[in-house]
């Protein structure tokens, strides 16, 4: 392939596309959607994820407060929000990262399967505003991990897309001696507005 490009009589940029593309956020986590997750980024086991969440659901003590629930039911197939989950989940992404990164209305998510638990939520903090920094000093360094990747992942679902200004271009080469087509495809993406990023 490298010896037919440098062989290569000339070559012509054709099929130029230039649109804007949007990047969502993905839905809040379910049973194993969390086990996934913990264990990409936080090298958990899906054993070792459901124990500690069992931890946090069950609660912690956090000093003046007693012992608090901090997580929803870790049980569930629904990627469902309550009202007023939601209600909070958008004013403190306005509160913390201001007007322009919140949505006109709740994104909400529906699971294909009719079989869902929508009787249950989907994993998310049982207060939004108990933001991981406030109630680390009362964590464990694995109960910090798995609140602080739960609460991420339910705060991003409310958060503006990121928006890409997106380009794809196809270059084709003709190699006059073999009668060959070389056809490559390029693309390339430039951030256009920071919203919600993996």
């Amino acid at each position: 392939l490298e010896q037919w490009s440098r062989d290569v009589a000339g070559w012509t940029v054709t099929d130029v596309t230039r649109r804007e593309t949007k990047q969502n956020p993905a839905p809040p986590f379910t049973t194993s959607t969390l086990q996934q997750e913990a264990e990409r980024k936080l090298g958990f086991a899906p054993g070792r994820t459901m124990r500690i969440a069992q931890q946090l659901y069950e609660g912690i003590s956090l000093g003046p407060e007693g012992p608090t629930g901090l997580i929803s039911y870790m049980r569930t197939d629904s990627t469902n929000l309550s009202n007023t989950a939601l209600a909070e989940l958008g004013e403190l992404v306005r509160t913390d990262y201001g007007e322009r990164y919140a949505l006109d209305k709740p994104r909400r998510y529906s699971r294909a399967s009719k079989n869902a638990q929508e009787a249950h939520e989907a994993i998310r903090p049982t207060s939004a505003m108990r933001r991981p920094a406030q109630v680390a000093r009362y964590l464990e360094r694995d109960q910090q991990a798995l609140y602080e990747l739960i609460w991420k992942r339910t705060v991003a679902t409310q958060m503006a897309a990121a928006v890409y200004d997106s380009v794809r271009a196809d270059i084709v080469g003709e190699v006059p001696d073999r009668q060959t087509r070389l056809r490559y495809r390029v693309t390339g993406r430039v951030l256009t507005f920071d919203g919600f990023i993996t």
